[in-house]
This record gives C-alpha cells, sequence and structure tokens, in this order.
C-alpha cells in the first residue's frame, strides 16, 4: 500500500520519489499519534517557543477538537498529567 502511494504522488505531482515516500511517511506518523503523543509533543515544542503553561493547555485544548480523529474533551488538569505523569 505504502508504495502504491509512494507512485501514485510522484504520477500525479512530478516530485521526485524520495520526495514522495518522505511526505507518506510524515503523513502516515500524523495519523499514527496517539493523543498523549501529541499533547506531550505540542506541549515540549510551544514550551521551547517561550509559551506559558495556562495558554498551552489552552490552545492544545482547541487544537485536539480540530484533529483527524477527535480526541474527547480533556481539562487542563488530565493534559498537564499527561505531560508531567
Amino acid at each position: 500500500m505504502t508504495q502504491d502511494l509512494v507512485e501514485q504522488i510522484v504520477r500525479s505531482t512530478g516530485l521526485p520519489a524520495g520526495d514522495a515516500s518522505r511526505i507518506v511517511a510524515d503523513v502516515a506518523a500524523y495519523f499514527s499519534e496517539t493523543v498523549d503523543e501529541y499533547v506531550r509533543r505540542r506541549h515540549q515544542e510551544l514550551r521551547l517557543r517561550g509559551g506559558r503553561n495556562d495558554d498551552i493547555f489552552e490552545r492544545i485544548q482547541a487544537e485536539l477538537t480540530h484533529r483527524p480523529v477527535r480526541a474527547p474533551q480533556l481539562s487542563a488538569r488530565q493534559l498537564r498529567r499527561m505531560v508531567y505523569g
């Protein structure tokens, strides 16, 4: 399936096979990321950009409503537990 998708992207876009393969891998990783993994990754990214936890958790709550597979409504406390244990 993956190789078929890479070949289709190469045919339809003219991208080199290596670029198409990286795109497919990125998309597959995006759709396979769990809610916990997403929360921890986004928290780390936003902290590195100087974000404050209250603002970060509010932003993550909003982002989770737009994920391809919608996460359950999570409180800031639940998000903190995912990040800090």
